[in-house]
């Protein structure tokens, strides 16, 4: 895109747009935070995408305001789940980080699963079902639940290595 037409973008749509993100996050900073991050990605997209400069802008500042809420979860959960560990267990700032990270990325990996997918896979991998057990729960076949869980591998395979393409 051009400096010039994304000038005339962010001067024509960035007002609407942080009082947008301002009402729905509550929070100044992070709204223009998020304004600006939005106009980052325009910035990297092709001009064909810009017909509808509101609803392009729309769309990239509502999923970045997912994912923003999302993060916020996350670390809710995991510094209420360190208010209950003993003092001398409690991980550095820099574990603490990392962990945040690593629970961050799993659930971008798992966000882009259909939910059925995601349900076959969370039981699999977290309550360490047998197929037969998520067939007979998810009422599908056990066939069913392996292509389940040979779609939700092969996602989380090509989020974190690339596609066989790329090879």
């Amino acid at each position: 895109m051009m400096l010039s037409t994304m000038h005339v973008l962010y001067s024509d749509h960035r007002g609407w747009l942080l009082a947008w993100l301002r009402k729905k996050i509550g929070c100044p900073e992070h709204a223009a935070d998020l304004t600006q991050d939005t106009f980052l990605r325009a910035l990297l997209k092709p001009d064909d995408s810009m017909r509808e400069p509101r609803a392009y802008l729309f769309t990239i500042a509502r999923g970045l305001l997912i994912d923003h809420w999302r993060k916020e979860e996350l670390q809710r959960a995991w510094l209420d789940t360190m208010r209950y560990m003993p003092e001398l267990i409690v991980p550095s700032v820099e574990s603490r980080q990392l962990v945040l990270e690593l629970l961050e990325e799993i659930a971008r990996m798992l966000d882009g699963l259909k939910p059925k997918v995601r349900t076959a896979f969370l039981l699999a991998q977290l309550e360490g079902m047998s197929y037969g057990a998520i067939a007979e729960q998810m009422h599908v076949s056990q066939r069913t639940v392996e292509r389940y869980m040979a779609e939700a591998f092969h996602h989380c395979y090509e989020l974190r290595y690339g596609s066989a393409s790329e090879w």
